[in-house]
């Protein structure tokens, strides 16, 4: 009779072992959770209640029933539809703007070649280096003799690439970007233009859609260069926010709901586009 010999059984393998988080790594996560939440937690609870009420030691920690008046104050004191507006009008030509030269020239940077690529690539990457104060005066001096002060275009046009966002596309296209793609697009007969709309762009989707948030998120929140171009009568949201609570004593809560009523866009674009923006940070991170 021929002895049936079984394989000997062997444990799982380390790389195929399913790991599991234990109570710490729970608690740790629960912790980073509550830190986070709670900068915009507080905001709905200030801009729900009353200047007196913030003022009380200590603070009250629930929502209170002054929400809709302070909505009303905010339209009352600002011009906030038109600041939304504006904001909207000028994160969405940036993102848009952004998320297609950085593309392009990632996918110059990554796949073509040609003369003083490394040389360039340096000197883009070498830009975030200069702190972004130091351009404010030359740049005003340019907008002004091009009559764009108080105009959106001088807040739209000088954003419209960033050093950043090319140095994230080229590394994202060196890694998911198979240069045996190009090269049978190349003996196909494809354009370079037709490579990179038929190609790249499908590809890069996800890594579009990470530096679009970031992007937008930037655009929306930057106050520094809107405040020295754009007045009270053409303002973006973090401008309008500077004529809220006025006064002696500032109102807080007013600020408050203007800053929630500022907030909910980016969340909303966060909702519109997270899960591609979690697809793109995985991809990126594993090496194709």
């Amino acid at each position: 009779m021929t002895a049936l010999v079984r394989p000997a059984r062997r444990g799982p393998s380390r790389a195929g072992r399913t790991l599991h988080a234990g109570p710490l790594a729970y608690a740790i996560l629960v912790v980073a959770v509550l830190f986070s939440a709670f900068p915009f937690y507080w905001t709905v609870v200030a801009a729900s209640r009353s200047n007196a009420d913030l003022a009380k030691v200590p603070p009250a920690l629930l929502p209170g029933p002054h929400l809709m008046r302070n909505f009303e104050a905010v339209l009352e004191e600002a011009d906030i539809g038109k600041a939304l507006l504006n904001s909207l009008l000028v994160s969405g030509s940036i993102t848009l703007g952004t998320v297609l030269c950085c593309t392009l020239a990632g996918f110059a940077f990554a796949k073509l070649r040609f003369r003083g690529r490394g040389a360039l690539l340096a000197v883009t990457v070498g830009t975030m280096m200069i702190p972004p104060q130091l351009g404010v005066i030359p740049l005003f001096m340019l907008i002004a003799e091009l009559g764009w002060v108080n105009q959106l275009q001088s807040v739209i046009l000088p954003g419209l690439v960033s050093a950043f966002g090319v140095f994230f596309m080229r590394q994202y296209l060196v890694q998911s970007l198979p240069d045996e793609l190009i090269e049978a697009a190349r003996v196909d007969g494809a354009s370079t233009a037709r490579i990179f709309w038929s190609i790249v762009v499908p590809i890069a989707r996800p890594g579009m859609a990470v530096l679009g948030l970031l992007t937008f998120m930037a655009a929306w929140n930057d106050f520094f260069w809107p405040v020295v171009a754009l007045s009270s009568s053409e303002p973006t949201v973090q401008v309008a926010l500077r004529q809220l609570g006025g006064g002696y004593v500032h109102d807080q809560s007013v600020i408050m709901a203007g800053t929630l009523l500022g907030t909910l866009p980016v969340l909303l674009a966060f909702g519109l586009l997270g899960r591609q923006i979690v697809g793109g940070i995985m991809q990126g991170a594993v090496k194709g």
